[in-house]
């Protein structure tokens, strides 16, 4: 709420300001319905960015959108809302902000280097986004050895185990039912050095915790990274804990966060915002003023 202003100062957006509207976690469908006709039919509001909700309320809200772009259609899932000639449009931008952020990270080729593998904990709209990216064939080498999805639901894991069968891929996905950390701790202690191991559960910041106990054992050579940037960011020590001794590189999810943000702004406001690395430098600046005044 601080950093928008700033943003729309910066990228010179006119006369414009954000509201915000709060949901418990997996609310009525009616109260989803509501917002989204209310976005389409009020004339000041051009759209939003949804976060936390993003599966539920493309459940809820599928046919009140006049365009859903492949994306959302493939995830199932809703992250930007946008009016274009007329017609609201659904936008699924996980998969393009997460393949920027981890790009961003792990540099090119670090799955044909290393053999390296993906576990991500949490079956929702980022794991299928970022995983969708991470296992294309038009990645040629540079997918992982195998990829571990981990989820407190099987209907989850049912979801994007069909999600997955729709991409054309060779690599080999596991599907582990998860109900406690050390389901968890099982997973992490069988991966290969260099893996990449996210949190996308949520927890540190939907609500309090980590998805591993205090007992788990990262991989050498891990990335670890969390797709929390604010919170309670028990994973991230955890990982923090071990960095210097396992050799990991840890993460936050504020690069992610930037990603996610721009590329909404540029949807529900029909402006160019480069991805280059001085550009997102420059908002990144500007967000952290924000954020600190």
């Amino acid at each position: 709420m601080k950093v928008f202003p700033a943003w729309a100062a910066e990228l010179g957006l006119g006369d414009v300001e954000i509201r915000g509207i709060d949901f418990p976690l997996h609310a009525d469908p009616a109260a989803y319905r509501e917002a989204v006709e209310f976005i389409r039919d009020d004339p000041l509001s051009l759209g939003a960015l949804v976060t936390t909700h993003k599966i539920d309320l493309f459940a809820a809200c599928r046919d009140l959108f006049d365009v859903i772009d492949p994306f959302a259609a493939l995830m199932k899932e809703t992250s930007c809302i946008s009016k274009h000639d007329g017609k609201l449009v659904c936008h699924a931008k996980d998969p393009i902000s997460s393949g920027l952020a981890i790009d961003g990270f792990l540099g090119v080729g670090h799955f044909a280097r290393t053999g390296a593998e993906v576990f991500s904990i949490g079956a929702g709209g980022s794991t299928i986004a970022l995983t969708w990216y991470l296992m294309r064939k038009e990645r040629g080498g540079d997918v992982p050895a195998r990829i571990v999805v981990a989820d407190r639901s099987q209907a989850r894991l049912d979801e994007i185990r069909h999600i997955h069968a729709q991409i054309a891929s060779d690599v080999a996905v596991d599907y582990v039912l998860a109900s406690t950390p050390a389901d968890n701790d099982a997973v992490l202690a069988g991966l290969r050095p260099g893996s990449l191991v996210i949190n996308a559960t949520g927890l540190g910041k939907d609500a309090p915790g980590s998805p591993l106990s205090d007992r788990a054992v990262f991989p050498e050579r891990a990335v670890v990274w969390d797709l929390n940037y604010r919170g309670d960011l028990v994973f991230l020590d955890q990982a923090r804990e071990q960095a210097a001794r396992r050799g990991l590189t840890v993460t936050d999810g504020w690069t992610y966060f930037i990603h996610g943000w721009t590329q909404v702004i540029a949807e529900v406001f029909h402006v160019a915002i480069g991805t280059d690395a001085a550009t997102i430098d420059r908002l990144t600046d500007v967000a952290v003023r924000a954020t600190k005044g």
